[in-house]
């Protein structure tokens, strides 16, 4: 066996098995969202991560990776390997294309996770599956060209974005930010006087549990990034990603003992989140010092996040764009003052580098961030001319889990249950209302 040969194997079965770590993040994602939501909702947001598997996984084999990652046409879109075939010679990994391509998909499953959130509780169950479509097939793809593939426009500008900050969950959080947006708050949520009702989480253990496999997967999302099995920069890259994680989980501890005099368990949960997301840019090109404070700075301001869109009566039930939509902005530009020399290819403005790869980071955070709120909105009033878009008043009453599923999450320790009756049923009779 040639040496050459045994690096493909040896990058080969690196790429896949992080690739697996990733789709298991899908678990972590329906195990926190359960939690969060309420329990008449717990089936219809496992409903939703497996339309993101299912869905998005076929249409990003059929047309997404082709957009994203096939043979440039000037700086915007790819226009070779739909379907996994025609021209991908271009592209520059050690690995097989089909085994390239799984990563990939990984990636795009986890970014349209991050919008199911934002839309729990009241978004319908046919809408989702019409924006995953789109969601997974154009708008992430033809952004993902402009960053990562080799002739996207962002790229060849001198953009950083080594796992997805900005490419993954800044497109996530502020497309979760316009889905919230366009759906309005759940009934009840506020009330008269700019009045906050707040809707506890359902399970917080089950939520944890969900965080901690989240947290797992992450080391695959950064690490295996680097796509070799072989690169001497996977052991800091996952240093800097627990650095980071461990900083943002640590510092909502102390914020919110600080704030509200008791450690919030739901911000120190996504506090977690935060430093993840804030350090997947720059976790191969930072220190493990720059990694701390990027993990803490994402943590406190994911709190701030969530209390302002509080403030202006945007309901996002599992803090979606708080974690991932200002942490990924955090992370982003966080890259163009901390990159160090040697290790990323222009070096930030802390270390010597000057402005400009601090200004190129912030125009691709720009422009990512409009294009992911935008194409969503401009998706769901299309959606909403087919079909509408959120449920109705009753079924939300009722939950999604038996109105629109027909099943509910929890037996209530009873052997049988008449679906039909529970179809029909409705818990708020009208004097209630």
């Amino acid at each position: 066996m040639q040496l050459s040969d045994l690096s493909r194997g040896l990058d080969t079965v690196w790429v896949v098995l992080t690739a697996a770590m990733i789709l298991l993040m899908e678990g972590g994602f329906a195990l926190l969202e359960a939690g969060f939501v309420r329990q008449k909702n717990a089936v219809s947001i496992i409903m939703k991560v497996f339309v993101d598997i299912a869905f998005g996984a076929l249409v990003y084999y059929l047309i997404g990776f082709a957009l994203m990652y096939g043979k440039d046409a000037f700086g915007l879109i790819g226009g070779s390997g739909f379907f996994m075939r025609g021209d991908l010679a271009h592209l520059p990994v050690n690995i097989s294309h089909e085994t390239y391509w799984l990563f990939q998909c990984a990636f795009v499953i986890a970014v349209i996770s991050i919008v199911s959130g934002a839309a729990a509780e009241r978004i319908h169950f046919r809408a989702y599956i019409v924006y995953t479509i789109v969601m997974t097939g154009l708008i992430y793809p033809i952004s993902g060209h402009w960053i990562w593939s080799s002739g996207g426009w962002l790229g060849k500008l001198g953009m950083i974005d080594f796992a997805g900050s900005a490419a993954i969950h800044a497109l996530g959080g502020f497309a979760a930010l316009a889905a919230a947006l366009f759906l309005g708050p759940r009934l009840g949520r506020y009330g008269a006087e700019g009045k906050v009702n707040i809707v506890p989480p359902s399970n917080l253990p089950l939520a944890s549990v969900g965080a901690f496999v989240l947290w797992f997967g992450w080391f695959g999302f950064n690490s295996g990034s680097t796509l070799s099995a072989t690169n001497a920069a996977i052991g800091h890259i996952a240093v800097t990603t627990m650095l980071a994680s461990a900083a943002g989980c640590a510092a909502c501890i102390l914020f919110t003992i600080l704030r509200y005099q008791k450690a919030d368990p739901p911000m120190v949960i996504n506090g977690a989140l935060a430093g993840l997301v804030g350090i997947t840019a720059g976790c191969a090109y930072v220190s493990d010092g720059a990694a701390i404070l990027i993990g803490a700075v994402s943590g406190v301001a994911m709190v701030l996040a969530s209390e302002w869109l509080e403030g202006r009566k945007v309901d996002d039930p599992v803090g979606a764009f708080a974690v991932h939509g200002v942490s990924g902005a955090i992370g982003t530009l966080a890259v163009g003052l901390f990159a160090q020399p040697g290790a990323a290819a222009h070096a930030g403005l802390f270390y010597g580098g000057g402005w400009r790869l601090l200004g190129v980071q912030a125009l691709g955070l720009a422009v990512v961030a409009v294009w992911g709120f935008a194409l969503t909105w401009v998706t769901l009033r299309l959606i909403g001319w087919w079909r509408p878009v959120r449920v109705t008043a009753d079924e939300e009453l009722v939950g999604l889990d038996v109105s629109i599923h027909g099943v509910p999450a929890y037996s209530q320790d009873r052997d049988f249950i008449d679906i039909d009756l529970l179809r029909q049923s409705d818990p708020f009779p009208p004097k209630q209302r």
